[in-house]
């Protein structure tokens, strides 16, 4: 039986919850303006769908001669593993030459080396307590960019985790990933409704349109009620009391904001509802129909390749849906397993163990490897590029009204190795998308040998409006070049 899709009754918010949570319509996280176009210098500039962040990452690194095209510039027939993805080809930057240069604190192995390095780009990565250690990943940083947008800040699922730990928080600390489809679903679309925003519309509507007046919500008024109660007992405290009280303030504050963002959200989408986007949302194809399905679907991953592929389109199609429906503007799947097993994907020799063809199809010489484990290899990574050329072509058929979902996303394809043999140096590295028209695809570019991975992190965050100019060890790493940043992506 598939997941209930039925809306809830859109909470109605009082004129003065809104007045006093929102400020000024213009703060509205969907009310950027109240026109179709914006005044910006003078002259009106329209307003596009927002800009989405996704991470599409595997296992395994790659087969640098199958993936890096020989020419530089513009594209031509693309090298094995990434022939899927030809019809898209105008859509994809390929960067050559990135690496890691972090440093590990020997309390790990190579694949927690090159796993808590991944997405962090830290100078240094190591455990403390058993637990694993390294400095913010890009996709955290993302969603304190442009996370409190969207219902959901940020969005992580797949197989990662243990040793493929690639997400970490601002203090280090690793996060979680959602591994079960089902429970993904759940938390992002349960009690809500399947619906394509109408950015035109939203982008267009009055305040009277957005927040309707009513009563209160019951959340609201408990927020309200806690913050009257704290002012009226923070008149009768010493000083140390409160700053304690003031603290405890902040945290209501927070809370407060939580739930007048919600209230804005539900509001917006019960709008939406009546006066959809012009695509249409759906489940996944051969969505596990309850938990016990989802479990089965899982424990069979690293055993079976067709089970496997079905994960991976699940898994990916979720990603899809909720950047379709603006559930979250950033979502990272870690996908692949290093322990699968790959019969019929492997079709030369007889190993068809990941980690076995890994080791045996790499070496510090491409011509010392064993080449027949490294065609093993070279399967398995176009084999996985299949199904991220298959979201692309969903994100590319999907109408936001004048441009598609593809359009105003830039997603990186990549892995947490540059080979099976624990290499970090010329990672994969594949942007698709054009960023709401912020980047310039259709390319290779090859940079100077050893370039920091951290550079490309920069160059997405300042995409996402972060004008640091820092991440990771752009500046620090003893490989430092184009002085942290990543010259002609637009």
């Amino acid at each position: 039986m598939k997941p209930s899709l039925h809306p809830v009754v859109p909470a109605p918010i009082s004129r003065r919850s809104f007045l006093r949570g929102a400020g000024v319509l213009a703060a509205l996280p969907f009310l950027e303006s109240l026109s179709p176009t914006v005044l910006r210098a003078g002259a009106r500039v329209p307003v596009k769908p927002p800009v989405r962040f996704g991470i599409y990452t595997v296992t395994g690194g790659t087969v640098s001669e199958s993936w890096v095209p020989k020419e530089t510039g513009a594209l031509g027939k693309l090298p094995s593993i990434l022939r899927s993805l030809e019809p898209h080809k105008d859509q994809m930057l390929i960067l050559s030459n990135l690496a890691q240069s972090g440093q590990a604190d020997g309390k790990i192995n190579a694949h927690e080396h090159c796993a808590y390095l991944h997405l962090t780009a830290a100078d240094k990565v190591g455990k403390v307590d058993g637990r694993p250690m390294a400095s913010q990943s890009i996709d955290e940083r993302a969603a304190e960019i442009i996370g409190a947008e969207s219902l959901l800040p940020a969005v992580r699922m797949g197989y990662s985790g243990g040793e493929t730990s690639f997400f970490f928080d601002r203090q280090g600390r690793s996060l979680p990933v959602e591994r079960n489809p089902r429970t993904a679903f759940e938390r992002m679309f349960k009690g809500r409704q399947l619906v394509a925003p109408n950015w035109a519309r939203r982008l267009g509507a009055s305040a009277s349109e957005v927040v309707k007046s009513g009563p209160r919500s019951y959340d609201t008024q408990v927020v309200d009620l806690i913050l009257e109660d704290a002012r009226r007992t923070q008149k009768k405290l010493g000083h140390a009391d409160q700053a304690k009280l003031n603290e405890y303030l902040e945290s209501v504050y927070s809370i407060e904001k939580r739930v007048r963002r919600v209230q804005e959200r539900i509001a917006i989408e019960a709008l939406d509802m009546k006066d959809p986007g012009p695509s249409n949302p759906h489940l996944p194809a051969n969505f596990p129909a309850d938990n016990a399905a989802q479990d089965q679907l899982v424990r069979a991953v690293g055993r079976n390749p067709a089970v496997h592929g079905d994960y991976l389109r699940i898994m990916a199609d979720l990603m899809v849906l909720a950047f379709q429906t603006d559930t979250t503007r950033v979502c990272s799947l870690g996908l692949g397993d290093d322990g699968a097993l790959f019969p019929g994907v492997v079709t030369v020799g007889y190993e068809h163990h990941a980690h076995a063809l890994e080791h045996h199809g790499n070496a510090g010489r491409i011509e010392d490897a064993d080449p027949v484990a490294r065609e093993g290899l070279r399967q398995i990574h176009a084999w996985y590029t299949q199904f991220f050329a298959e979201a692309v072509a969903k994100m590319a058929a999907i109408d936001e009204g004048g441009s598609s979902l593809l359009d105003n996303t830039v997603l990186l394809y990549t892995s947490y190795m540059s080979d099976g043999g624990h290499g970090r140096t010329n990672y994969p590295a594949l942007l698709a998308g054009r960023a709401g028209g912020k980047l310039k695809p259709g390319r290779h570019i090859a940079y100077q040998k050893d370039t920091p991975m951290a550079n490309l992190y920069v160059e997405l965050l300042d995409l996402l409006g972060d004008r640091t100019g820092e991440f990771g060890n752009s500046r620090v790493s003893k490989k430092a070049a184009y002085d942290g940043r990543l010259p002609g992506l637009v």
